[in-house]
């Protein structure tokens, strides 16, 4: 254990060692003993330092020493201090050079990064500074360096977040954005009925809104209106004669083109002599359905005009549609085949968006079977009679032997009421179709219908009108 002197007891300076004269020690060159910096030796006592500012003398007054650190080395048995032993020097004074204890010439400082060479210090390397690694954990060493710890709980990492889902329905289109330029539709106004004649009769002053009715009229007007996105076929029929095919075929298409603006033919597809030609109005010429299957090469490829086809078809004015009537001769040569339906078909589609066509009472010929195979609607015809209503049922049953189930299913059936209704059993004939088609519609008796003269859309009531709307407006929702 290192000596320490008693409390009070004056500590003994280190014998000085000479500077000059005989047996001084060199301070510069070889073998130099520093007198300042690192392993200093005092040159008189505890000098202070040999020159500078503040500086005393190198021989004269003695500093007293600095009491030693605890657990630093002493000298045995009060020796002298070790040569190489670094003092615990008192702090410079204020206003002291940067370096104290260095004299003025002493030798220079080494540059900086080479390496200190002195008395008692072995050679160092130069200090290059590391370059510091960036810590991915935020300062602090990664997980792994720790190592498990043992008993703590583990907690699953978190799943990844959801991408946006951008076609879910919630990003808006340009086609939303540009339905905001269509026009706000005008509040309705009535124009039919009572209330339609209170607006009429003030000019306008006093405006109802429709009734009940005049909606619902509004509605099935709308519906025949609709767009069939391409060309439609409404097939007519009923094996039985007299059973209001012709009458539906003419009524069907005037209302068709009264509320659609035209594009609509009445075609008679008899396979002997048919009516249809007959029950409409009449025009410039008598052409039937065999002379444009004689001159069907005029309208070959990209050649024939509408205007060609008025040669063959009969307008009929204020109906706004036109008929291609059949053979009207009671001689007329072979019936139409199913090549020449097709064929005059093609011809006829190019013209017209819709066709409703009138059959004959023969289910076994080709033309009736060819225009069942071009069907879009089947309209089912009959009156309020019992041997009527069986031939139509009857029928029925022919086509979904032959694979028409659909076809049926889908039929508008239609019954044309009698002047009375005594021993008519309406509601037996309304079940029974109601369970095999997809709607009956009864529609009122019109004496001037019975009566066999050609049809006029003005001549009707409007009762038949309205009742042949709902029919159309029927049919229309099946195309």
């Amino acid at each position: 254990m290192p000596h320490v002197p008693p409390a009070g007891e004056p500590v003994k300076p280190s014998p000085a060692i000479p500077v000059s004269g005989s047996g001084a020690v060199p301070v510069s060159g070889p073998g130099a003993i520093p007198v300042s910096g690192p392993g200093t030796v005092p040159a008189s006592g505890a000098a202070s330092p040999v020159s500078g500012a503040g500086a005393n003398p190198v021989s004269g007054r003695t500093a007293t020493p600095a009491p030693p650190r605890l657990g630093s080395p002493q000298p045995p048995n009060g020796g002298p201090a070790n040569v190489g032993a670094r003092p615990h020097a008192a702090p410079p004074p204020v206003g002291a050079p940067p370096h104290p204890g260095r004299p003025p010439h002493a030798a220079p400082l080494p540059p900086a990064g080479a390496p200190h060479v002195g008395a008692g210090w072995p050679a160092q390397e130069p200090y290059v500074p590391q370059p510091r690694q960036e810590e991915s954990s935020g300062g602090f060493p990664p997980d792994e360096a720790y190592g498990p710890v043992d008993g703590a709980l583990t907690v699953p990492p978190l799943p990844p977040l959801p991408l946006p889902n951008w076609s879910d329905g919630s990003t808006p289109t340009a086609d939303e954005f540009a339905q905001r330029r269509q026009a706000r539709p005008a509040d309705p106004v009535a124009a039919r009925g009572v209330r339609g004649a209170l607006s009429r009769g003030t000019l306008g002053l006093v405006t109802l809104p429709p009734g009940r009715r005049e909606v619902e009229y509004r509605q099935y007007v709308e519906m025949v209106r609709r767009n069939f996105g391409g060309l439609r076929q409404v097939t007519v029929v009923n094996p039985k004669g007299g059973a209001g095919k012709t009458v539906a075929v003419l009524l069907l298409a005037m209302t068709f083109g009264q509320k659609r603006g035209g594009y609509v033919l009445a075609w008679d597809n008899n396979e002997t002599q048919g009516t249809l030609g007959m029950r409409a109005q009449q025009d410039f010429h008598t052409r039937t359905v065999r002379d444009l299957l004689r001159d069907l090469d005029h309208f070959q490829g990209a050649q024939g005009r509408v205007g060609d086809l008025s040669q063959y078809v009969r307008a009929q004015g204020e109906g706004m549609f036109d008929v291609l009537a059949s053979d009207e001769s009671a001689t007329a040569g072979e019936m139409l085949t199913a090549q020449a339906f097709g064929e005059i078909r093609d011809v006829v589609s190019r013209f017209y968006k819709l066709i409703v066509v009138d059959t004959g009472n023969n289910v076994r010929a080709q033309n009736w079977q060819a225009a069942i195979d071009a069907t879009d609607q089947l309209v089912v015809t009959m009156s309020a009679r019992n041997d009527s209503a069986e031939t139509a049922s009857r029928m029925l049953d022919h086509l979904e032997q032959h694979g028409r189930q659909r076809l049926v299913r889908q039929a508008v059936t239609v019954v044309s009421m009698p002047p009375s209704r005594r021993h008519v059993d309406i509601p037996a004939i309304t079940r029974h179709f109601a369970a095999r088609t997809r709607t009956v519609m009864l529609v009122p008796y019109e004496r001037f219908i019975d009566s066999g003269e050609p049809i006029r859309y003005a001549g009707l009531t409007s009762a038949s009108r309205d009742a042949w709307l709902k029919v159309a407006a029927a049919v229309s929702e099946g195309l």
